[in-house]
């Protein structure tokens, strides 16, 4: 999704979300946004592969920039394990709205990134809905051999695809 930029003289003006213009556009049914939540990352950072079965989400990078990768998790498709990478930034202030049955990923390529996700499912950390693939389980170039990795993400908690 690439939002309209209204710049002037004072800076630039982005509409992140408008339930109607994207209902009508990405001829989609209705999804409900439950939760908006934002994470931080310094430079080399990998988050993911995470895979939420029922959870629509839609991600944009606010400041910085980014290497995302969208993977198919879905066993009954024939592009089952198959992945594609973006670049998202605060330049190109391009959005991703990412499928339930497709996992996620991100490493962070500037020093510093803010980085902003809708969810259409509440997440329970003491129940954790989503799975983790372990990030170089699949065939997926990353700009770096040595990303910083939480616990979870370097050896892929709750799942992985076979």
């Amino acid at each position: 999704i690439k939002p309209d930029i209204n710049e002037d003289f004072r800076g630039e003006y982005v509409m992140t979300y408008n339930e109607d213009l994207y209902d009508r556009q990405m001829e989609l049914p209705h999804i409900r946004f439950v939760e908006h939540d934002i994470s931080t990352s310094s430079k080399g950072v990998l988050r993911g592969i995470h895979y939420s079965p029922n959870c629509w989400k839609l991600n944009q990078c606010l400041y910085g920039e980014i290497y995302y990768v969208v993977v198919n998790c879905d066993k009954e498709s024939i592009g089952y394990g198959q992945w594609e990478s973006f670049i998202l930034s605060d330049k190109n202030r391009h959005q991703l709205l990412k499928h339930p049955r497709y996992g996620s990923a991100f490493l962070t390529l500037s020093d510093f990134v803010i980085f902003h996700y809708l969810q259409s499912e509440y997440y329970n950390k003491q129940t954790p809905n989503q799975e983790t693939i372990k990030w170089d389980s699949l065939n997926i170039w990353w700009p770096t051999k040595t990303p910083i990795l939480s616990q979870r993400d370097e050896q892929g908690f709750y799942g992985e695809i076979k």
